[in-house]
């Protein structure tokens, strides 16, 4: 049996994959390090409410067998591209380090496709900086998922991912942006699972996490 800890698990592919986690037997354990209650009660749910911004008082809590990274946001909740970054990369790279530290073998994180940390853009160039300072944290496995833009339910109203979601669906049936075809969140959280397992580190393109989902 093994224990989880979770970044992320409000929003729409983190819930999935906590309630995904909840019901998989191999689990005993799954630590939620939210920003905000989920309302979610389950004998196996150890939610902690958290300030990212203040390791030292949840440091503790960094510990098991497997950590799942889903924590996000877009620029326009953030406002800025500094605050966007503090999020996606900061708060991230933080827990990642402290659970290398705290001796948790296996890291899954949800990336993006066409993060690089070479690009000239913003969010992919992000995606990639933290693609490559995870890589060199001292995990046993590390397992990197770059799907396409997430679909599914969300709790919030995000009018322009829908209207985004819209354009690249469209665009897909005309054979264009493939690369960055949508999938559904539950789909990817699936994949987080199984990677998860795997004996060996990789990063994982749109079209394998796809193939791990199954």
């Amino acid at each position: 049996m093994k224990k989880a800890i979770v970044i992320g698990g409000t929003g729409m592919l983190g819930s999935e994959l906590v309630k995904l986690l909840l019901e998989n037997q191999d689990f005993s354990e799954v630590v939620s390090m939210v920003r905000r209650a989920s309302g979610v009660i389950h004998p196996k749910l150890n939610e902690q409410l958290i300030d990212f911004e203040k390791p030292e008082e949840w440091v503790n809590f960094v510990t098991g067998d497997v950590l799942f990274s889903t924590l996000g946001t877009t620029l326009a909740q953030a406002k800025t591209k500094e605050a966007q970054f503090k999020v996606d990369f900061t708060y991230q790279y933080t827990v990642a380090e402290i659970a290398s530290k705290n001796h948790v073998p296996v890291y899954v994180l949800v990336s993006s496709a066409g993060a690089d940390s070479k690009s000239a853009v913003f969010y992919s160039n992000m995606k990639g900086k933290l693609d490559d300072a995870v890589k060199a944290l001292p995990f046993k496995v590390i397992a990197i998922l770059r799907p396409g833009q997430l679909d599914g339910n969300r709790t919030e109203n995000r009018t322009g991912e829908k209207m985004a979601l819209s354009v690249v669906y469209a665009l897909n049936k005309l054979g264009i942006l493939r690369k960055y075809r949508p999938i559904q969140a539950a789909d990817v959280a699936k994949a987080m699972i199984t990677a998860s397992n795997k004996s060996v580190s990789g990063t994982y393109t749109l079209n394998e996490v796809h193939d791990l989902a199954r």
